[in-house]
């Protein structure tokens, strides 16, 4: 595995320099698709030159996207993000993130799922429902990175930027305790009764979404004490961050817990509690400093891992079209999930419907969705789902990504 990630870190830094030189894009946006590019004179040169295709291909596989992502990448980049946040105007949007970040997960779970159930089943690809609910699960979770950028570009309101930066932050741990719960009904359906179903769902939940939580809460407050008790030394508070992100997200899946959630809760805690206990102002920028290196980085090998997947994907005419739907069906499950929790808070009415709009193109998917289809076995229909959420992520970032600051701009100004 570290000989791919080495290549791929490469790849990343080589198409950042590319992008940053002469396409000037989004960053993310920007090496997904010279990634995309990439990847296609991959698969394009199969004919020509078999043992560069193998090659590429086996880095690829070997790098072990799942692996990489959900136990590696994704609690550096939850913590990376949540370090900066500041807890006070987070708590501004407590309600609207809570809702999106549950309520909204859940409500678009069910209509993606029950839409690509009926849309699958109109063109002929037979997929069991469940196994519908587990595409639902994956793709519900909204990806904050590439989104973020281009709202600060385009200067929209704190409380927005907010939203989508805190929703984005919580769902993806949210949106991976749904995904167990519903792959225990998927994998116990035939052989445990519903009341044995029924209370190892509860299980998940209890130990997942409300234990990582408060994991982290744990972690957070003995991992600030120890960075207090040291601030004059600046690189060991690093040190001893970089230490409770990692070991703390070890630990978190040695006992059961959600790794992302305690992540965010952790990163929370800590960055606002180092903020307002130190006056050593090398000590902050320092910690600042690493961690957007850290999140730059993770986040370039993260979006060229998507585009380099494109070898992965059965170029079945059918699946792509059904692909192609699946668009359509998360972005009326994404409208339907924003307005009814939003429908639910005080609303200045004038700004309602501009703010929706906002949040529902904002919506982007990510590396997480494209990382729990790849863990779904052919018997849960794992290939045709992999082809529908890469297609579904493709457009979302690159066409959603790229005209968001237009969006942006037409509905708020």
């Amino acid at each position: 595995m570290f000989e791919s990630f080495s290549f791929i870190f490469l790849v990343a830094a080589l198409l950042t320099y590319v992008n940053y030189r002469w396409l000037k894009l989004p960053s993310t946006i920007g090496l997904m698709g010279l990634a995309l590019v990439v990847s296609s004179i991959v698969v394009g040169s199969k004919p020509l030159f078999p043992d560069f295709y193998k090659f590429v291909c086996e880095i690829i596989i070997t790098a072990d996207f799942k692996t990489l992502l959900l136990d590696v990448m994704l609690s550096l980049l939850l913590f990376a993000g949540s370090i900066h946040i500041n807890i006070s105007k987070l708590k501004k949007e407590r309600w609207s993130i809570l809702l999106f970040a549950s309520l909204g997960v859940l409500i678009s779970t069910v209509i993606v799922g029950g839409l690509f159930f009926w849309v699958a089943g109109m063109m002929g690809v037979e997929i069991p429902f469940i196994h519908c609910l587990l595409f639902g699960a994956l793709i519900s979770p909204t990806d904050p990175v590439a989104v973020i950028s281009i709202l600060k570009k385009a200067n929209v309101g704190e409380s927005l930027e907010m939203k989508v930066e805190g929703e984005s932050l919580f769902n993806d741990g949210v949106g991976v305790v749904v995904f167990t719960g519903i792959l225990l009904l998927a994998n116990g359906g035939n052989e445990e009764s519903a009341t044995m179903i029924a209370s190892e769902i509860g299980h998940v939940f209890l130990v997942e979404a409300i234990g990582g939580p408060f994991f982290g809460l744990v972690l957070g407050w003995f991992a600030l004490q120890l960075m207090k008790s040291v601030e004059e030394n600046s690189h060991l508070v690093v040190l001893l961050s970089i230490a409770a992100v990692l070991g703390g997200h070890a630990i978190a899946l040695k006992i059961g817990t959600s790794g992302p959630l305690s992540m965010v809760v952790a990163g929370l805690f800590i960055g606002n509690g180092l903020n307002q206990s130190t006056s050593n102002k090398e000590c902050q920028n320092l910690m600042n400093g690493i961690w957007s290196v850290l999140d730059e980085s993770l986040n370039a090998v993260l979006f060229v891992l998507i585009g380099l997947s494109l070898h992965l994907i059965n170029l079945d005419g059918q699946l792509i079209g059904l692909g192609l739907l699946s668009i359509l069906i998360v972005l009326v499950a994404r409208t339907i999930s924003v307005i009814l929790p939003a429908s639910l808070l005080k609303q200045n009415q004038q700004e309602f419907w501009p703010t929706t709009g906002v949040l529902v193109w904002g919506g982007l998917r990510g590396g997480i969705s494209l990382a729990l289809a790849m863990s779904l076995s052919n018997d849960l229909h794992g290939e045709e789902i992999f082809v529908v959420t890469f297609v579904v992520v493709v457009f979302s970032i690159l066409v959603q990504g790229l005209s968001l600051g237009t969006v942006v701009k037409r509905l708020l100004n």
